[in-house]
C-alpha cells in the first residue's frame, strides 16, 4: 500500500513584503501568492490500482481557509502626520459663532505613530502615550473618533492604543486632529472597511473642524470652518525642505480668536493666492495668516521669534510664517534653523524639526518617510502572523 503524508509547519517568518514596519496583524492570507510548494502526490485507491494525483492547490486552499477562520486582524501601526497652513484667511463671522476661513492645508512629514491592538474587552478603550500632559480619557480625540465609528457602524471593537507622540501640542499643526483621523481609518480597517473614505471624512467633522482635511490626499483648499475640503494636486515640490520652530509656550486657539478683529485682516483673495502659488511657488507675500496678529498679542515673544527668524534667514528661507493659530513658526526653503536658536539660552528649550511636504496614495494611509504602505484593497500585501 502506497501512502503519502504532507507536513506543513507554518513559520512566523513566512510573510509577504511588509507594508509598515511594525504592522503585524493576523487575517486573510493568500498562500498561493506568497509561497511556492513542491508538488505533493495525493493517493487515490481505485479498485486494485493506486493512482497518484497531484493537487497541491486544493490542499493549500483548504489549509488557507482554516487559517483565515482563526486569524482576524488584531494589530495595526499607523503614521499620523501633522499639517501646515501655507496661507490662512479668515473671511467672515458666522451666525453659529465660528469663523469662515479659506486656507491651503498641506500634510508634512512630521508625525506621531499610533499602535492599535484589539482589546478583549467589549466596553472600554485603553490609551497610553510616551509624553505627559496628553489626556487619556474620552476627552482625547482618538477615543472620540473610536466612539464615533462605533456609533456610526454599530461595530463593537474596542482597542488598546499607544500614542508615540512627536508632534508638540498647542502648535497649530493639527496633531490631535490627525490622531483622530488616523483612529477612524484604523477602526475601519479592523472592521473590514465598512465605511468609505468619504463617509469617514463626513463623520469626522462632528468632532473637529480640521479632521476632515486628513482624508484628502495631502493638499487641500479648505473652507467653511475647515470641514469643507477640496482635494487639489500639490502646488509645491514634495522635496521642498522646511524647518519648524515652536517655543515651549502654546497658543490657546480660543484666546487667539478672542483677540481677533475681522476688520484688520488681509484683503487678499484666497483663490488668487492659490493661483499665485501654483504659478510661482511659495513666497513671503502669499504666506498670509490672519491669525498672526491676535496670536502675537496673546504671545508677544512669538512675534519677536518670527521677526528674528525672518531677519536671520534672509536668503535661506522662501517664506517665514505661523501655522494655524500658533505657536509654530515655519521656515520654507531650508531644514536648518538660524544659528541664534542654538547660541542663545532663551531658545534652548524650543522645539525644532525639519520636515517636507507629503501626500498619500489612494486607498492607503499616510506613510512615515522610509516605510511602505497599507491598503484596504490589497490584504495579501499585509505582513501576517500565522499560528
Amino acid at each position: 500500500l502506497l501512502c503519502n503524508t504532507f507536513h506543513f509547519q507554518p513559520s512566523c517568518n513566512l510573510s509577504s513584503k511588509s507594508n509598515i514596519s511594525s504592522f503585524n496583524p493576523r487575517g486573510p492570507f493568500s498562500f498561493r501568492q506568497q509561497l511556492q510548494f513542491p508538488k505533493t502526490p495525493v493517493v487515490k485507491a481505485t479498485g486494485k490500482k493506486v493512482e497518484l494525483v497531484y493537487d497541491p492547490d486544493g490542499r493549500i486552499n483548504n489549509l488557507a481557509d482554516e487559517v483565515d477562520k482563526q486569524a482576524p486582524l488584531s494589530r495595526l501601526t499607523l503614521f499620523s502626520p501633522c499639517k501646515v497652513n501655507v496661507f490662512l484667511r479668515i473671511t467672515s463671522k458666522r451666525e453659529d459663532g465660528y469663523h469662515d476661513l479659506a486656507s491651503l492645508f498641506h500634510v508634512i512629514s512630521l508625525g506621531d505613530v499610533i499602535k492599535f491592538s484589539l482589546s478583549p474587552s467589549k466596553g472600554i478603550d485603553r490609551l497610553s502615550t510616551n509624553v505627559s500632559g496628553v489626556p487619556l480619557t474620552e476627552d482625547n480625540l482618538i477615543i472620540k473618533a473610536l466612539n464615533l465609528y462605533r456609533k456610526k457602524t454599530g461595530t463593537d471593537n474596542f482597542f488598546w492604543i499607544h500614542l508615540d507622540k512627536s508632534v508638540p501640542t498647542g502648535a497649530g499643526l493639527g496633531g490631535g486632529s490627525s490622531n483622530a483621523a488616523t483612529a477612524l481609518w484604523a477602526a475601519n480597517q479592523f472592521s473590514g472597511c465598512l465605511a468609505t473614505e468619504k463617509e469617514l471624512q463626513e463623520w469626522s467633522s462632528e468632532i473637529g473642524s480640521d479632521i476632515p482635511f486628513f482624508f484628502s490626499h495631502g493638499a487641500a483648499y479648505c473652507t467653511g470652518r475647515g470641514e469643507i475640503v477640496q482635494d487639489i494636486p500639490s502646488l509645491v515640490p514634495l522635496d521642498k525642505p522646511m524647518v519648524l520652530i515652536k517655543p515651549p509656550q502654546a497658543c490657546s486657539t480660543a484666546e487667539v480668536y478672542k483677540c481677533f478683529q475681522l476688520d484688520k485682516t488681509s484683503q487678499a483673495d484666497p483663490l488668487t493666492l492659490l493661483e499665485r502659488i501654483s504659478r510661482n511657488g511659495i513666497s513671503q507675500d502669499v504666506c498670509i495668516n490672519d491669525l498672526e496678529p491676535p496670536a502675537f498679542e496673546v504671545l508677544p515673544s512669538l512675534k519677536r521669534l518670527k521677526q528674528r527668524i525672518a531677519a536671520a534667514g534672509r536668503g535661506q528661507y522662501d517664506a517665514v510664517f505661523m501655522s494655524g493659530s500658533g505657536s509654530t513658526i515655519v521656515g520654507i526653503g531650508s531644514p536648518d534653523p538660524p544659528q541664534f536658536i542654538y547660541d542663545e539660552d532663551e531658545y534652548h528649550h524650543v522645539f525644532v524639526s525639519e520636515a517636507n511636504f507629503i501626500n498619500r496614495e489612494a486607498n492607503q494611509w499616510y506613510q512615515q518617510p522610509g516605510s511602505s504602505s497599507t491598503s484596504c484593497d490589497s490584504p495579501a500585501e499585509f505582513t501576517r502572523s500565522i499560528e
